[in-house]
């Protein structure tokens, strides 16, 4: 898979991506704030509208239970998809912490590491909907650099733990989702005395636990305590099982909190750097005492 992954095409979509944002940034870095903000918003709403239309093309207009299902936000970038233009006119700053941090996090990996396209049996047929998953992920990358870059909101390397936070609320807001989705029958529901949910159908985001052979879910896994993959108490205790959400609450704040930091070091790295100056002085000065 990675190796076909490398063709023209990917890199392709690479360098379009960072024409667009290169172009979109020289267009409107000497226009008005209002101009920019209307901008961005623009392809936010576009993003949103664009979800729902998604419909009307295939892989989805072709099955009827897809097309009913995966218009809800079923996962992180869907939810992120659904909440980025209410995230961007709001004043809250925490939100919009979140909003850059994740969005150029998870918008680049998907750029970099384009797996629903890599997955596609029919490409040709489903040329659309490929032109469609690049858009929201280079949206949910570009939209929060350019807010940055144009200064329209200045993050906080201070404020990098809202990141992690945030997401873990979004991930909640994915379960609900799910669960409304199971009983109203848009998710087939596997239950037993056991078993409330298959989680290898539709475990969107590994909230559920770990995908089965799944490199990505296997290494979320190692950062999770044995307490959060075992049935602690009834007729089952013992066996493994992931508690939902739980199990993901320790992978996300070791994996997710050093890469906003690296993202935060970038974009703040003048108050970071004033900071650092500032104790590496206090340290001197005590040694000198």
């Amino acid at each position: 898979m990675f190796i076909a992954m490398f063709n023209g095409w990917y890199f392709f979509w690479l360098i379009l991506s960072a024409a667009l944002t290169a172009g979109l940034y020289f267009l409107l870095r000497n226009k008005s704030t209002k101009c920019q903000k209307i901008v961005l918003f623009s392809l936010l709403a576009l993003g949103f509208i664009l979800h729902f239309l998604k419909v009307y093309i295939p892989p989805y207009s072709v099955d009827e239970a897809r097309m009913l299902r995966d218009s809800w936000f079923v996962n992180i970038c869907g939810a992120n998809i659904a909440l980025f233009p209410f995230f961007f006119v709001s004043k809250n700053e925490k939100v919009k912490d979140y909003m850059f941090y994740i969005g150029v996090i998870s918008g680049l990996l998907a750029l970099f590491y384009p797996e629903e396209p890599i997955a596609k049996v029919d490409q040709a047929a489903e040329q659309l909907d490929i032109i469609r998953f690049y858009y929201h992920h280079w949206m949910l990358f570009c939209v929060p650099f350019l807010m940055v870059s144009f200064g329209i909101h200045k993050p906080s390397y201070k404020h990098i733990l809202r990141a992690p936070t945030i997401l873990l609320l979004i991930m909640l807001f994915i379960i609900l989702n799910q669960v409304f989705q199971m009983e109203l029958g848009f998710i087939p529901m596997t239950r037993s005395t056991d078993r409330f949910f298959d989680i290898g159908y539709k475990n969107t985001s590994y909230i559920w636990g770990p995908g089965t052979n799944d490199a990505i879910g296997n290494f979320f896994k190692i950062f999770t305590p044995k307490f959060f993959k075992t049935v602690p108490v009834g007729e089952f205790a013992g066996q493994e099982k992931y508690w939902p959400w739980f199990w993901m609450i320790c992978p996300v704040f070791i994996l997710v909190t050093p890469l906003s930091f690296i993202v935060a070091s970038i974009a703040d790295r003048k108050r970071l750097g004033a900071d650092i100056k500032k104790l590496l002085g206090k340290k001197q000065t005590a040694a000198n005492k």
